[in-house]
């Protein structure tokens, strides 16, 4: 199952997104959940950083991505309203797979 965690306290300002959602290589609904999830994330990130220029604290390994931007402007928070929207649109269709939660 991938996770994904809004980092909201105090206004929304950033996302851990971890796990994998196929059970094995020939799982061609996982992947395409991965897919999406992985496109948007970095969509989301490269637009904060490359094109509204926010700077942020950012990790990324196999399976694990965290993005968080210490005093996020109001353009860089609604794109991540853009993404966390994306994504509950997103396990609503793939439920078991994905996980939205806030903290």
């Amino acid at each position: 199952m991938t996770k994904a965690e809004f980092l909201v306290s105090g206004g929304i300002a950033g996302f851990v997104i971890e796990g994998h959602s196929t059970e094995n290589e020939q799982d061609i609904e996982g992947k395409t959940v991965c897919s999406a999830v992985s496109s948007a994330a970095y969509m989301a990130a490269n637009t904060i950083t490359e094109i509204i220029g926010d700077s942020a604290d950012t990790e990324v390994c196999d399976g694990y991505m965290r993005f968080e931007i210490k005093n996020p402007c109001e353009s860089s928070k609604l794109v991540l309203e853009g993404l966390r929207l994306h994504l509950k649109e997103l396990s609503k269709q793939y439920g078991k797979r994905l996980s939205i939660t806030e903290v």
